[in-house]
């Protein structure tokens, strides 16, 4: 018993430094072109983001995590006065570099349909918010 306990607080303690992370206010202003044409922009810079991609030998769920690096490349965009991030690669072992870009108030024109299963690029004309999975 002492030995499941042992092994388990630190599992669960590294599995909890992602769960608090959440849209600041800025980042709500901050649009996502999964797909769209940035050409017409202003290139900012790289921004990379990371999370846990695992915790101990068990993966995370993969939504959960292209959630919380999309909600951290958005937080940090914001404070670099980007209104637009675009991913620059697929996310591995828990990290992803994105695009940061100005591009005023028109929004991001896209680049033909999005791959089955993108998620829709957020604008704040939408009205959609991006939150994390399972309110955490």
């Amino acid at each position: 018993m002492r030995k499941t306990v042992l092994l388990l607080v630190p599992t669960l303690l590294l599995g909890a430094c992602t769960w608090g992370i959440t849209p600041t206010p800025a980042s709500q202003n901050v649009r996502t072109a999964w797909s769209g044409d940035v050409s017409g922009c202003r290139d900012l810079g790289k921004i990379t983001v990371s999370v846990m991609d695992h915790v101990g030998p068990v993966d995370r769920n993969d939504i959960k995590v292209r959630d919380e690096l999309q909600v951290m490349a958005r937080n940090e965009a914001a404070t670099m006065h980007a209104d637009t991030i675009k991913p620059l690669a697929e996310p591995k072992d828990g990290a992803q570099p994105w695009g940061a870009y100005v591009c005023g108030s028109r929004p991001v024109p896209a680049a033909g349909p999005a791959p089955a299963g993108t998620p829709k690029a957020t604008t704040p004309s939408d009205g959609f918010k991006t939150y994390p999975i399972g309110g955490r």
